[in-house]
């Protein structure tokens, strides 16, 4: 059974968030990004994330050179207090802090210097700028593959200079892709959401994560329950959220 969005787009049933139980890419730490603003806020946010169905949320603060000097202490220590005031509030659900890694020069020279915050198995998730390519974007890779990490590239259909064959370039060197749900719906743009689509259609994406960062992102996420790209993705079976 369906209904129709509009002339173009076909939206079916309600199919749940609860069906990945994870959520991978978040900015929930109060204070340490451009996420959660304070502990009301994550706490806000977390139950919201309840509500949709999750089961665990593997938060992930921006650490970016001239903008977010994260570290893994400031991370683990504001982790540590949200987690105290979610068992202080009675609140059950599994969270748990990595990182969402800017790629740039600074970067590039803590690569076998710095342990990264990682995911899973060793998973580490990275961003690229939205305006370009890193110029020495395969070395990049190459480089922390050679120490260990599995690269999650973090939304990808936002990187609108990216083709198919450059998209198709980075799954053949085993960077995964993490699609941003907002994705589905248009909320970052019309391109963002056919870029997104064409992921899908090639069976690219192996998470999917909220990037949630306020109130705003967390009452749009239920929309994308009916889409049919979502659909799609769940019943692929290439989905690894649920392994986390």
């Amino acid at each position: 059974m369906f209904k129709w969005f509009s002339k173009k787009e076909q939206v079916l049933e309600e199919l749940s968030l609860s069906k990945i139980r994870t959520d991978l890419h978040s900015h929930l730490i109060p204070g340490i990004d451009d996420g959660a603003r304070d502990m009301e806020a994550s706490i806000l946010l977390i139950k919201k994330f309840i509500d949709l169905g999750f089961k665990k949320i593997i938060t992930t603060p921006h650490i970016m050179s001239d903008l977010y000097q994260n570290t893994p202490e400031i991370i683990n220590s504001g982790l540590s207090k949200l987690k105290q005031e979610l068992i202080k509030q009675e609140i059950d659900i599994i969270v748990e802090a990595a990182a969402e890694y800017y790629v740039d020069y600074n970067f590039e020279q803590k690569i076998g210097t710095e342990k990264f915050m990682t995911f899973g198995d060793k998973n580490i998730l990275i961003e690229f700028s939205f305006l370009e390519a890193p110029r020495n974007m395969y070395d990049i890779i190459f480089k922390l593959q050679l120490e260990g990490y599995k690269i999650v590239l973090a939304h990808p259909a936002r990187y609108r200079y990216f083709s198919l064959e450059d998209y198709n370039a980075l799954i053949e060197r085993g960077v995964l892709f993490q699609l941003n749900l907002l994705s589905l719906i248009g909320y970052y743009s019309k391109e963002v959401k056919l870029n997104a689509e064409l992921l899908i259609k090639n069976n690219f994406i192996s998470y999917v994560g909220t990037d949630c960062h306020n109130q705003n992102h967390a009452q749009l996420y239920h929309k994308c329950e009916t889409m049919k790209y979502w659909h799609q993705l769940v019943n692929s079976g290439k989905l690894l959220n649920d392994k986390l």
